[in-house]
């Protein structure tokens, strides 16, 4: 699988990540099945947001509102990692139980990676990389 997306919207979520070293920051992918086309930066209301992210309730609520009056669709998300690799971490893995398959951005300093997260054909949940194409 290949997801399109901006060389603008790149540079935007690497400086996004890069103004908040200390903490991961998050937000909601906007698209269609074959394109990132845009990003919502939301609030990380973890308790923990040196190590984790909890992406705040109201931005998916608002997000899902405006996708169905017409806006584009919620797609995934986006975090960082300040000190880890672009790649779902065991406790990204651990918080994504039960969610629909979806997908995950993660950037990591200047690299950034694409999740398809899912399940295989026995039900186990996998993460499966995605080709980003700017």
């Amino acid at each position: 699988m290949t997801m399109r997306i901006s060389r603008g919207l790149l540079d935007r979520l690497r400086a996004e990540a890069a103004a908040a070293p200390d903490r991961e920051i998050c937000g909601l992918l906007l698209g269609n099945a074959r394109e990132i086309a845009d990003a919502v930066a939301a609030n990380n209301v973890s308790s923990s947001p040196a190590d984790s992210f909890e992406i705040d309730p109201q931005a998916i609520f608002d997000v899902v509102r405006a996708a169905r009056a017409g806006g584009p669709a919620l797609i995934g998300h986006y975090h960082s990692h300040p000190r880890g690799p672009a790649e779902p971490s065991l406790r990204d893995r651990e918080a994504a139980i039960g969610t629909p398959a979806q997908l995950w951005l993660i950037i990591a300093g200047p690299d950034l990676a694409l999740w398809r997260l899912g399940e295989d054909h026995e039900g186990v949940r996998i993460c499966q990389r995605v080709e980003l194409v700017a």
